[in-house]
């Protein structure tokens, strides 16, 4: 371990960027701002302060229809990714007759809130699944999806990133396929938006879903990008606000956040993640270089700049986190499925073997992390894993 130079520090290092991110400064400061001082409700037309509110919200909507192709009309705000996928998936128009089913394509790596909830519609004899193929990195069978589509399917569910392994997937050829078929295309685009390009007009999705708190701007606020033209049934009635689709007094501190967040990715994206990939990139070496058995998950050639999922064979990941939970915050899977004792949905549809299920973690690197903070997390997991477990690397 003489190639790098541990950093001492009492704090723990995060590296869980994937479940959720720090608030950038500027985004709380904005945030502040519209909670003590500009605190209006952006539904209350007669007085100044509403006018203000409502002029907030609309420069969120038109920030967040930036960065990812759209126009503000199509930005809906929600509480987070979570229900803007409920609202799609629960809120699709029933075919007629009634006894027909809802035909539903989607990932078996996709997340818990589009499984989910396609397995509750299910179950109500709502809708069917069909599962589409992926391989051993999580890619996506392309050709499989198009004869899946010439079959007669209603929606088409792919997440433009996976939030485990980091595989990020070839949206535009999955839009290109669904306009073909002229069938929606629902893109879970929460790990990814703030990260890569996404054109939302350009790329044939229907329906992209974001969360706040994935790109440094506060959890409790998120959105849903609907084409023009499309019609969804609202799951919360009480009011007219966002055209009757999602009722509710406007959560106008978190929009506003959210808007700066979008605001600031699109300015600093391309550089941020430059400098991210590089700092996974000495991770990954550092950890391959003392860790030889150490196998690296996803499809290394295109994925999230910020993702790292190892495995360590044979060595169990809930005992290296329990060595190195008070210095390293890093995941042995998504945050959604925590205290869950059961295997990763992900690995399982990519078929990794159990020995590397077993010893699989998630790190998830950001634009805050520093170079020091990489090398001392190599420090601590070569320790923790070498030393935790001497007689596995002496025989």
């Amino acid at each position: 371990m003489n190639s790098f130079k541990p950093v001492t520090s009492d704090l723990p290092i995060y590296l869980d960027y994937h479940a959720t991110t720090p608030i950038d400064p500027r985004v709380a400061s904005v945030v502040m701002e519209y909670m003590l001082t500009e605190f209006g409700n952006a539904s209350s037309i007669d007085h100044i302060y509403g006018d203000k509110a409502d002029r907030a919200v609309k420069q969120a909507a038109k920030q967040v229809a930036d960065l990812v192709g759209a126009v503000p009309r199509e930005v809906i705000f929600t509480s987070c990714a979570t229900e803007s996928i409920n609202l799609v998936l629960q809120g699709l128009p029933q075919k007629s007759p009634s006894s027909h089913k809802l035909k539903i394509a989607l990932l078996p790596i996709e997340h818990k809130a589009v499984l989910d909830t396609c397995d509750a519609l299910t179950k109500k004899g709502i809708a069917e699944t069909i599962f589409l193929k992926v391989d051993r990195q999580g890619k996506l069978d392309l050709e499989h999806l198009e004869t899946t589509c010439s079959q007669g399917i209603d929606l088409i569910c792919v997440m433009a990133a996976n939030n485990e392994i980091g595989t990020i997937y070839p949206v535009p050829e999955i839009g290109a396929i669904a306009k073909k078929y002229n069938i929606p295309f629902l893109c879970d685009a929460t790990q990814a938006v703030g990260k890569i390009p996404i054109n939302f007009r350009d790329w044939g999705i229907t329906y992209l879903t974001l969360s706040g708190h994935k790109m440094y701007a506060p959890k409790g606020i998120g959105a849903l990008i609907l084409r023009k033209g499309y019609h969804l049934q609202p799951l919360i009635y009480g009011g007219g606000q966002q055209k009757g689709i999602r009722a509710g007094t406007l959560n106008v501190a978190g929009i506003v956040g959210l808007g700066e967040a979008c605001h600031l990715r699109q300015q600093e994206m391309f550089e941020d993640e430059q400098v991210i990939a590089a700092k996974r990139d000495r991770l990954q070496s550092l950890l391959l270089e003392n860790i030889p058995e150490l196998v690296i998950n996803g499809d290394r050639l295109n994925r999230m700049a910020g993702n790292l999922h190892i495995s360590v064979p044979n060595i169990p990941n809930k005992a290296i986190i329990a060595r190195i939970r008070d210095q390293l915050a890093i995941a042995t899977g998504a945050a959604c499925s925590s205290g869950v004792e059961t295997d990763s949905h992900v690995l399982k549809a990519i078929n990794l073997p159990q020995s590397l299920i077993d010893g699989a973690l998630r790190i998830s690197i950001g634009k805050f992390t520093t170079h020091a903070e990489i090398d001392r997390a190599a420090h601590i997991l070569v320790a923790a894993i070498i030393e935790g477990y001497p007689c596995y690397f002496n025989d």
